[in-house]
C-alpha cells in the first residue's frame, strides 16, 4: 500500500512537472488579454432561466447578463450526461475521438478497474493548459468530475488554484468533519457559507480579491463550475420560501436552487463591476447538459432529458458577454457547441492552441492521423466574428454524438438519431424544436447521406472506449425518447 502511495505521488509530481515545462514554452502575453470567465450550470433545464421562457422561476441576474450579451438559443454539448460533457468543453475535442464516451462514477464497483486510474486523459490538454500558456493565471471553483486519481487532479491538468470536488455531485449541506471537498488537494473542514453554492461563490470571490491584490497585471482564467441544481434537491430555507406560490415540492426546491445559483453569478458580475474589469471580461455561461428527471428541471419546448440525444438532453441555453465588444440585448439562433469555447476565447485573449500530444496507446495512431486530416485537431470554430455580427451566420455545422447505444449526427439544419431500442429518425431541430416531425421514411436519400457521414465519423473512433457504460444510462435513454414531451412549465 506504501509503494502504491509513492507511485502515485511520483505520478503527480512528473505531471505537475510536465505541466510547467508545458507553460513555460508560452505564447508571448498581450497587453490587451481579457480575462476569461466560464460559468457552468449542473443538469439546468433549458427553459429554466427567465430568458427562456420560465414564468416561475427567479434568474434575475443571469436574465441581466442576457441582456448584456448574446444569447445562443440552438446551443449544444458534446455529451447528455455531465463527465463527457466536461471533457468536451475542457479540451476543445469531441470527448469519443480520445475514448471519452460514457458517464464517470466513483463507486468501485462500477468499473473492472479501480476509478482512480480513469479520467481525462493526461495527454490532453485542457483549456487551463492553454491559457497558462499564455500568460494566464487559472482557478477552478466547483465541481471537477474528470477523474480523482493523481495524474488526473486540476493542480495537474493546467489549475493554479482549485477548489471544490473531484466527484460528480455532492450534499448541498457539506458536514465540516465529512465531505469531499478541498482546495489544491487539501481537505476543507470550515466553510464560509453552510451551503455549498454560496460557499463556491465565496471562493471565487476570495480567488479574484488574492489575485487582484498581487497578480493585477496579470489576465486570468476562472472556470466556475457550480454543481447547482443537479441533485440531491436541497435549499436553504430562506430560499423555499420565495417560492411558496410553486405546489410540487420538488420543483419549489428546484427553484430555490436556481436562486441560489442565480444570486451567486450576480455577485460575482457585481465585483467585477466594483473593480473595473467586467468590460475586459469575456463571459460564457451554460448548462453541462439537460435537465433530468430527478431534479424538477424544465427543457421549456423541447422533447427529452438528460441522458438521450434529444435536443432535452444536448442542447442548452448558451450567453456569452463581453461589453463593449459583443453586441448587447442580442440572439444568435444558428448552431453553436462548447467545443467553440476554446477557439473564440483563444481568439479573444490573442493565444494560439497547444498542438496535440501523441495519442494514448489505447487510441490508434492511423486513425488519429485520418481523424485530424479529416476534422483537424480541435473541433470547435471561433465565434466572435458571428456574435459580433462582423460574419455571416454559418448554417453548416456538422456535429455528431454517442452514447450507450444512441448516436446521432447534425448535419446542415437536419439531425438523424440512430437508436438501439427502436427505428432511426429525422428532424430538423432548428423548425422543429419539439423534434415532432419525423422525416426518416420521407428522405431516404437525406437519410443515407447522414448515414454515411456518421458512419465515417465512427469509424475514425478508437476501437473501444475507455470506460464502459452505466446501465442507469442506458435506461433513462430509453425513457428520454418515449415518455419525456415537450409540456408546460411544472406549477
Amino acid at each position: 500500500m506504501l509503494s502504491d502511495c509513492s507511485d502515485r505521488s511520483r505520478r503527480f509530481a512528473i505531471f505537475m512537472m510536465l505541466t510547467v515545462l508545458l507553460c513555460a514554452s508560452s505564447n508571448p502575453i498581450a497587453a490587451d488579454q481579457p480575462n476569461l470567465l466560464i460559468i457552468l450550470a449542473d443538469d439546468m433545464g433549458y427553459g429554466d432561466l427567465g430568458a427562456t421562457g420560465s414564468v416561475r422561476l427567479a434568474t434575475p441576474r443571469l436574465d441581466e447578463l442576457r441582456q448584456s450579451g448574446v444569447l445562443c438559443t440552438q446551443a449544444y454539448v458534446t455529451s447528455p450526461v455531465c463527465s463527457p460533457s466536461r471533457a468536451g468543453l475542457m479540451t476543445g475535442r469531441d470527448p469519443r475521438r480520445f475514448g471519452y464516451q460514457a458517464n464517470l462514477n466513483s463507486q468501485p464497483d462500477s468499473y473492472p478497474t479501480r476509478p482512480e486510474l480513469l479520467g481525462l486523459p493526461p495527454g490532453e490538454h485542457t483549456l487551463a493548459d492553454h491559457f497558462r500558456s499564455g500568460g494566464y493565471r487559472t482557478c477552478l471553483i466547483g465541481k471537477w468530475h474528470l477523474g480523482i486519481g493523481a495524474e488526473f487532479h486540476p493542480n495537474a491538468r493546467g489549475f493554479d488554484w482549485f477548489s471544490g470536488m473531484l466527484t460528480g455531485s455532492h450534499s448541498y449541506f457539506p458536514d465540516p468533519q465529512r465531505n469531499q471537498l478541498e482546495r489544491n488537494g487539501v481537505p476543507i473542514s470550515e466553510f464560509s457559507s453552510p451551503y455549498l453554492t454560496d460557499f463556491f461563490t465565496d471562493e471565487s470571490l476570495a480567488w479574484l480579491r488574492q489575485h487582484d491584490q498581487k497578480h493585477q497585471d496579470q489576465p486570468w482564467f476562472m472556470f466556475l463550475s457550480y454543481n447547482a441544481p443537479h441533485g440531491p434537491l436541497q435549499a436553504t430555507e430562506q430560499d423555499l420560501a420565495q417560492f411558496a406560490q410553486i405546489r410540487d415540492n420538488k420543483r419549489r426546491t428546484y427553484a430555490a436552487m436556481m436562486l441560489a445559483l442565480d444570486r451567486g453569478v450576480g455577485r460575482v458580475l457585481d465585483y467585477l463591476d466594483a473593480t473595473g474589469q467586467r468590460n475586459n471580461t469575456l463571459v460564457c455561461f451554460f448548462s453541462d447538459n439537460g435537465g433530468a428527471t430527478n431534479n424538477a428541471s424544465w427543457n421549456g419546448p423541447l422533447s427529452g432529458v438528460k441522458g438521450c440525444l434529444r435536443e432535452g438532453g444536448i442542447r442548452v441555453p448558451m450567453i456569452w458577454s463581453w461589453p463593449g465588444h459583443i453586441p448587447a440585448a442580442s440572439s444568435y439562433t444558428n448552431v453553436v457547441s462548447s467545443l467553440d469555447l476554446l477557439p473564440t476565447m483563444l481568439a479573444a485573449a490573442q493565444i494560439s492552441a497547444l498542438p496535440l500530444a501523441a495519442p494514448r496507446s489505447h487510441e490508434d495512431a492511423s486513425n488519429r492521423k485520418r481523424a485530424v486530416a479529416r476534422y483537424g485537431e480541435y473541433d470547435g470554430a471561433n465565434l466572435l466574428p458571428v456574435l459580433r455580427g462582423e460574419a455571416a451566420p454559418d448554417g453548416s455545422r456538422t456535429l455528431f454524438w454517442r452514447l450507450q447505444g444512441q448516436a446521432a449526427i447534425l448535419s446542415g439544419g437536419d439531425k438523424l438519431v440512430r437508436l438501439s431500442h427502436r427505428a432511426p429518425q429525422l428532424f430538423a431541430p432548428g423548425e422543429d424544436v419539439a423534434e415532432q416531425q419525423d422525416r426518416f421514411t420521407q428522405e431516404p436519400d437525406r437519410v443515407a447521406e447522414l448515414f454515411e457521414q456518421l458512419g465515417e465519423w465512427e469509424s475514425l473512433l478508437p476501437t473501444m472506449p475507455l470506460w464502459g457504460s452505466s446501465p442507469y444510462w442506458n435506461g433513462q435513454s430509453a425513457k428520454g425518447y418515449d415518455e419525456y414531451r415537450a409540456r408546460p412549465e411544472p406549477e
